[in-house]
């Protein structure tokens, strides 16, 4: 598989530098990609880098990902207007053996074959640095005048955007990212450094500290900063990041955000975020083109990427929730939703709080449903919707208005869903 036409057709190129293509075409080519690790969660923000160190692999060659230790203490200028908070060297052992488990369902690190991914932390070769000696060693080699040329420190120098201005240490960072290039290229062989097209500037700083120091042939590729189809930023929604990490996002809530984008995104999105060949995308986008209505492209997005991010077992419990709300699904269904996935579903609907002594006690439903939590205005309109079939508790239709509610109805032991016809629910919360 050629990895730059690869790139080329699911739109993940940006920029290159002159002779990458041919390179990649010669041998095998060890690639590098740097990961922040200021959280011990990827999000979806990440997944481009990563999707690409994917393609990269499955196109014959060795990735390394490189969590970015030495680096994330300092934070990166590039796109911020702002100073990063540092973080110690715990955490930042932690975030890096998170992060791992995650890429590990992207790349292959176990096996022997030749191209097998490797992990390595900035932060371990950087850490024994004496300043003395990187000014020296490294310093030297990089003007005050090239470095001020990047975009990135001028935006930033400029007082641009609402910055602050940059801080020494900051102003250092791509001294620091462009050694990483060197030490990788002395120690691995790696003669390509990927990145987003924000770090283009961080990544020929590295390329140039090559050339200086050994003479090396090295390159450079960076893919497009992934924004929405209305330009805003991509993978941002009110409850902040999407992540990977189902104790942040949980596998429900992933399932939806991508079950939910455009039809312009979905179309741009399956080409980035999965690994289906450009026969079955094309076939895909013709087909969804035919009915939109069916949001066939959306519907394959959300699978791909949930299955490939959280396994078969989540998506299909994401599928199942997703029925749980806007389709006929059973009570069973609904009991094997976990609280968070619970909670995940029905976010936004009424809710109330009703007190658990009442539940223990036995409490007739239509009691429940009026004096105890305000689902129905009067205990006479909630008798006639009953009657009518039109009123369920957790998905089981009231035979009886009076029916008794108690502790044996509660969903995780805290929680009674009950439904006013077909689209209207209302979550009660027993404390």
């Amino acid at each position: 598989m050629n990895f730059v036409q690869e790139l080329k057709w699911r739109g993940m190129i940006q920029d290159m530098t002159p002779g990458t293509e041919e390179q990649l075409q010669k041998e095998m080519t060890t690639i590098y990609l740097g990961i922040d690790p200021t959280a011990d969660s990827l999000h979806i923000g990440h997944l481009v880098g990563v999707m690409m160190l994917r393609h990269f692999q499955r196109s014959g060659h060795k990735p390394i990902a490189l969590i970015g230790g030495a680096t994330g203490m300092i934070g990166d200028p590039s796109g911020k207007s702002k100073e990063r908070v540092l973080i110690d060297e715990e955490r930042l052992r932690h975030n890096q053996e998170a992060l791992k488990k995650q890429l590990a369902r992207f790349l292959d690190f176990e096996s022997d074959a030749p191209n097998a991914a490797i992990l390595v932390n900035n932060y371990d070769w950087m850490k024994e640095f004496s300043f003395l000696d990187f000014i020296r060693n490294v310093g030297k080699m990089i003007t005050v005048n090239y470095m001020m040329s990047k975009d990135s420190v001028k935006r930033r120098l400029s007082g641009e955007a609402g910055t602050d201005g940059m801080s020494f240490t900051e102003f250092t960072y791509q001294l620091l990212q462009g050694y990483d290039y060197v030490h990788l290229n002395e120690s691995h062989g790696c003669k390509l450094q990927l990145g987003g097209a924000d770090q283009w500037g961080n990544i020929t700083t590295g390329t140039e500290m090559i050339r200086k120091m050994s003479g090396n042939e090295v390159f450079a590729l960076t893919c497009p900063l992934i924004t929405k189809a209305d330009g805003k930023k991509f993978g941002k929604t009110e409850q902040g990041n999407i992540w990977l990490d189902k104790r942040y996002t949980t596998p429900y809530r992933f399932y939806q955000f991508w079950l939910n984008v455009s039809d312009a995104d979905a179309d741009k999105y399956i080409k980035i975020f999965t690994s289906l060949d450009k026969e079955e995308i094309d076939s895909l986008i013709a087909q969804h083109a035919e009915a939109p209505h069916l949001r066939i492209l959306q519907k394959r997005l959300a699978q791909e990427v949930t299955v490939m991010v959280h396994g078969e077992d989540e998506y299909s419990k994401a599928v199942d929730a997703s029925n749980i709300l806007f389709g006929n699904s059973t009570s069973d269904a609904l009991r094997s939703l976990d609280e968070d996935t619970l909670l995940a579903v029905f976010d936004g609907v009424p809710r109330f709080e009703v007190e658990r002594s009442v539940i223990e006690q036995g409490v007739k439903a239509v009691e429940l449903t009026t004096d105890h939590a305000a689902v129905f205005p009067s205990k006479g309109e909630m008798r006639k919707l009953v009657q009518g079939g039109g009123v369920s508790v957790n998905k089981e239709k009231l035979a009886a208005f009076d029916q008794t509610i108690t502790t044996e109805n509660l969903l995780n032991d805290k929680y009674i869903l009950v439904q006013k016809g077909k689209k209207n629910y209302y979550l009660l919360i027993v404390k």
